[in-house]
């Protein structure tokens, strides 16, 4: 919905976040893997061959320059973590150290989280629409 706005490399670095977000709990569902799909196609790009191993969260970080980048990939992280209705210690922790990093106060993150929640139910109400038709 954001990620169209974002540079080539941000969208590339949101994606590696994604992944990261995604398997931050050791395990990444169907409705992630959905999710992470539709923001590949949202964004017009392939999906990326992620290397937890190599990863490093702060490098990607330091691609979203802007505040409205910044914020971008917080909302839109948002959906990832309340695709699966499930919004573990894990994400938590990892939306903690992205929101620090960005300056994003607790209230942002919990009205971006609660977007996100919203979002996420409307997304899910529209497949099921579509899946009914």
């Amino acid at each position: 919905m954001l990620l169209m706005q974002l540079k080539t490399t941000e969208k590339f670095a949101f994606l590696h976040i994604a992944h990261h977000l995604a398997q931050a709990d050791g395990d990444m569902g169907n409705r992630e893997k959905m999710k992470i799909n539709d923001y590949c196609i949202e964004m017009g790009i392939d999906d990326i061959i992620f290397d937890e191993d190599n990863y490093k969260l702060d490098e990607n970080l330091n691609k979203f320059k802007t505040q409205k980048s910044q914020r971008i990939l917080l909302l839109e992280l948002m959906l990832l973590v309340h695709v699966d209705d499930i919004y573990n210690q894990c994400e938590q922790d990892l939306i903690k150290i992205i929101s620090k990093k960005f300056t994003i106060g607790e209230t942002q993150v919990k009205h971006a989280s609660t977007w996100g929640k919203a979002t996420s139910a409307l997304r899910e109400q529209a497949l099921l629409m579509i899946a009914n038709s």
